[in-house]
């Protein structure tokens, strides 16, 4: 078996040490005659070793304190001096230090020494050359000098004087040569206030001429005071040197340098010389700046290679068991990763399907921002649409209820006519009803009265050939009509022709409103309204409903329905509700029909906005109604009024409930027409009844005969009604009213000649609860 090699640790290796420079120079110390001549002894020799070593031990620096161990070892009586061998550096120190000095007077200038002598001859030399005491002075000497001004000494020279006065006895001056001192102190004062300068300046200017600061007495001398402003000095680091690059290939370069010059930076500061660190490191401990290290450093020790140890043969069995547990490791594992691949599928399913749904959300957010973008634009239009022909509509609709009680009041001043004829006849003129003579006016002409002669003339003739037209159409339908029955709502042809003309009118003018319109959504309200709402309630259903978009659609559609109903008088020209084409439309849109309902259906079911028929009802229908009754259009003497009227609320009842403050307006409004008439009737009896002078005239029984008539006609109608709105606001008791202060009266007054006839029916007309005491009476006895 071969021997292993032998292995050495491989240490770095040091890099060598920075050598010093030194010059090949020897000195040669003098020595005296009899040391040159005579032979030492070895005592002697070991002695000036053993001094050698002492003096130097004393200074561990490579520079200074040299001067002082050569002086001591020279006056101890050394022979050769040890010189320290100094560097180049050390050297130009040293010259650059004396090469302003100038040698002292004493020194000798023909032979040049390359380092000072300590023998006895030259201090004998130095200490005759060296004054002991202060050189006298002439007059004009003293008188001109000036310590604090000349600089002509040399500082040897100075040195070298004090220690000479130091040494012997010094001169103590005279008291002249203090009082001289002392004037030439107080002239130099004395002339350095006044002004005067003590120099002869170099400078072709004075100190007056530049600025002294804002303290001119101060010799201190501020930095910003000072002439220049230190941009060269400083222009390393102030960048005044440095260029702007303005070009494109400029700015390219001077961006490149700056990257190489911090490359640079960073590289210098990365670097670390060995050498300079330990010459660094040299140079601290020789200063005393860092203390020696007093244990040598180790020297590299031999360590040889570690043998490794002797490994086992593995057996069949262990390498089957670690096989077996590395199986059963990789399968586990592999189950692990098989289940951690498994719940990271199912979360990327999930992630895709939220994915999928976040994306359809977005997808159908953005619709719907589209959408009701578009929708707010066309409402805006249908505003601006509206606002323009609303304000034409209502004038429309208040002159259509102008004409009609325009019509109804014609009627109801000849009805009264009629009536204050015919009490006339039977109760005699009461004086406010007193026929006054013919006025005339300032041309002449005969002003027409209503209580005249002519007047009544004229009424009567009237009446007679409307009864005579009457008779000649029942005779042709074979019909009988009692007299009296003639004040229903009839106009005199010419009135007629009238109100024919203006109704044209108005209708012509309903129709001008949307002359103007080419718009077929905007003539069309199914068109336009049940579009938008329609997609609004199919798309957006939730939003729909919360903001009641049904009844918005009513309120806009007001309009268009208002618009098909101005110019129709319900009780005039009978129509029903469903022939109007806003009904229609919004009972479609009302029941909306679904995709996968069957063709055979019937009647689809009610939308999420219920009836909105109803709505339109109670919005414009009912109120138009109550202001055509209120104004005149329903005549309380006309049964065929109170049949169309029943009707017309029977079909509002069919929409609206009965108990909605909508339909008790309207049941309202025609009990205010009963009661006016009823209270017509009561005024214009008044005067008669006052009168009470019934006198005997033929004429007076079918005159009494035709006001109990029309009286009856009206009781007949308000029971009518009563019947069917109920006993709503009194109404029985306005029939008893009307029984008692109207029409019982005045059958007193004809008792035998009809009047008892007459009130037997209308005690049969009445209900038992409705007839009066007063009539009861009447009638048994």
């Amino acid at each position: 078996m071969a021997e292993p090699p032998v292995i050495f640790k491989r240490t770095k290796s040091k890099p060598s040490q920075r050598g010093r420079v030194s010059t090949a120079e020897t000195d040669v110390a003098p020595t005296t005659g009899t040391e040159a001549d005579g032979e030492e002894s070895p005592s002697v020799v070991a002695a000036k070793l053993k001094k050698k070593s002492r003096a130097k031990a004393k200074s561990t620096l490579s520079f200074g304190g040299d001067e002082e161990v050569r002086h001591t070892y020279a006056q101890e009586g050394g022979g050769e001096v040890f010189k320290l061998k100094k560097s180049n550096l050390s050297r130009n120190i040293a010259l650059r230090n004396t090469a302003g000095v100038s040698p002292a007077p004493f020194e000798p200038t023909t032979a040049q020494r390359s380092g000072p002598t300590y023998d006895a001859a030259y201090l004998n030399e130095l200490k005759a050359s060296t004054p002991t005491a202060r050189p006298s002075l002439s007059a004009e000497d003293t008188v001109s000098y000036d310590a604090d001004v000349s600089m002509d000494i040399d500082p040897s020279a100075q040195v070298s004087s004090l220690t000479g006065i130091t040494a012997n006895e010094a001169a103590i001056p005279s008291a002249a040569s203090v009082a001289a001192a002392k004037q030439k102190r107080e002239r130099l004062r004395a002339s350095r206030t006044t002004g005067g300068e003590d120099y002869i300046s170099l400078s072709l200017t004075k100190r007056d001429d530049y600025s002294k600061g804002p303290h001119p007495e101060s010799r201190l001398v501020r930095e910003e005071d000072e002439l220049g402003d230190a941009d060269d000095e400083f222009a390393e680091y102030t960048s005044a040197q440095e260029r702007i690059a303005l070009g494109k290939k400029s700015r390219k370069k001077e961006a490149q340098k700056r990257r190489e010059e911090m490359q640079e930076m960073i590289v210098d500061a990365e670097e670390e010389d060995e050498e300079t660190r330990e010459w660094e490191q040299e140079q601290l401990r020789r200063g005393g700046l860092r203390p020696e290290s007093v244990e040598p450093e180790a020297k590299p020790v031999y360590k040889p290679a570690p043998i490794p140890a002797v490994t086992p043969i593995p057996t069949m069995g262990a390498a089957v068991a670690r096989l077996t547990q590395s199986m059963s490791e990789l399968t586990m594992s592999h189950a692990e990763h098989s289940a951690a691949m498994s719940k990271l599928g199912e979360e990327q399913r999930l992630l895709e399907q939220r994915e999928k749904e976040m994306r359809e959300m977005i997808a159908k957010a953005e619709e719907k921002r589209s959408w009701f973008s578009a929708f707010r634009d066309w409402v805006e239009s249908v505003a601006t649409f509206l606002d323009e022909k609303f304000p034409q509509l209502e004038k429309l609709e208040d002159e259509h209820i102008s004409i009609i009680k325009e019509r109804a009041d014609m009627i109801a001043q000849r009805r009264k006519a009629e009536d204050e004829d015919d009490l006339t006849l039977f109760f005699g003129t009461p004086p406010q009803l007193q026929p006054k003579p013919d006025e005339v006016d300032d041309l002449g002409r005969t002003i027409p009265s209503a209580n005249s002669a002519a007047s009544r003339a004229n009424r009567t003739a009237a009446r007679e050939a409307r009864r005579l037209r009457r008779r000649a159409a029942n005779q042709q339908k074979k019909e009988e009509e009692e007299e009296g029955y003639s004040t229903d709502a009839e106009l005199p042809q010419g009135d007629a022709d009238d109100y024919r003309a203006a109704m044209g009118k108005l209708v012509a003018d309903a129709k001008e409103i949307m002359a103007d319109v080419k718009a077929e959504e905007f003539r069309d309200p199914s068109v336009g309204l049940g579009k938008w709402f329609g997609e609004w309630r199919a798309k957006f259903g939730d939003v729909y409903r919360g903001a009641y978009g049904g009844l918005g659609m009513v309120s806009a559609w007001e309009f268009w329905a208002r618009l098909e109903i101005l110019g129709w008088n319900p009780l005039e020209r009978p129509r029903s509700l469903d022939a109007f084409n806003w009904y229609n439309a919004l009972y479609k849109y009302s029941r909306p029909s679904s995709p996968d309902a069957d063709d055979d259906e019937d009647e689809p079911e009610l939308g999420p906005d219920g009836d909105l028929v109803t709505a339109m009802i109670s919005t414009a229908l009912i109120p138009r109604i109550c202001r055509i009754v209120e104004s005149g259009g329903l005549d309380p003497y006309s049964a065929t009024d109170i049949r169309r009227l029943v009707d017309l609320t029977e079909q509002v009842e069919a929409s609206v409930d009965r108990q909605s403050l909508k339909f008790e307006m309207l049941l309202k409004s025609v009990y205010t027409v009963f009661s006016a008439a009823v209270a017509a009737t009561e005024s214009s009896l008044v005067p008669f009844l006052e009168l009470n002078q019934p006198r005997f005239d033929p004429a007076g029984i079918p005159a009494r005969r035709r006001f109990l008539t029309r009286r009856y006609k009206l009781l007949r109608n308000l029971l009518q009604w009563r019947r069917y709105a109920g006993d709503r606001y009194g109404l029985g008791t306005l029939s008893m009213r009307l029984v008692t202060s109207s029409m019982l009266p005045v059958a007193e007054t004809g008792w035998e000649v009809g009047g008892e006839e007459l009130m037997r029916k209308v005690a049969q007309t009445l209900p038992t609860e409705l007839v009066p005491p007063a009539l009861q009476g009447l009638l048994r006895a």
